[in-house]
């Protein structure tokens, strides 16, 4: 059983790099689908990544369209969360899984951006489907050229959208291989993202 200070301990750790990796993840996204970088929330996500984004470019330059900067930040992220996490929770640090769990985390957190965004959308469709909400509008910016190709393989269904249907399925789907591979190498539970 994990002491009080311990479980504090991982509580402000994880809430700290779930934070930082949200934002840092969203900068990536609106990045690769071209949001608009004059939303309120574009320029908060820019402005607070910007301090560790921005030297990590001088090493790591983007490439087709991609801030692969970003990409690197979130597995260092991962890392020092996951090895802190490991530290307070009184575990010794396997360097070689700890990597293969912040991949597996990354992962997991593409996958939970887009399961909760395309929940909020669906919703947000039924009570302000004209809603001119930033958040909104930056959820449909990231949402839009996943659903799409979905779309255009769908027959007509007579204005009747199923493709977030599909799309929920396919990020179960690919949460579940997730979770099982963290399980078959061994990852604790607390891996943000899993």
């Amino acid at each position: 059983m994990e002491s009080a200070s311990a479980q504090i301990g991982l509580l402000l750790v994880n809430a700290a790099a779930g934070f930082f990796l949200f934002i840092v993840l969203l900068r990536f996204l609106l990045q690769a689908v071209k949001a608009d970088f004059y939303n309120p929330i574009s320029q908060f996500v820019v402005k607070a990544s910007n301090p560790l984004i921005i030297p990590l470019r001088k090493v790591i330059p983007g490439f087709a369209g991609f801030d692969w900067a970003a990409i690197a930040l979130l597995i260092i992220v991962q890392i020092v969360a996951i090895s802190l996490s490991l530290l307070i929770a009184g575990y010794g640090l396997p360097w070689a899984n700890i990597a293969v769990w912040a991949l597996l985390g990354t992962s997991g957190l593409f996958l939970k951006l887009y399961f909760w965004g395309l929940l909020i959308m669906v919703i947000s469709s039924w009570l302000a489907p004209q809603s001119g909400n930033p958040a909104l509008l930056l959820l449909r910016q990231i949402l839009e050229p996943v659903m799409a190709p979905i779309r255009k393989l769908l027959p007509d269904m007579g204005g009747f959208d199923i493709s977030p249907i599909i799309l929920f399925l396919t990020i179960n789907v690919f949460e579940i291989l997730l979770i099982s591979t963290a399980r078959q190498t061994g990852a604790p539970g607390f891996i943000i993202g899993l």
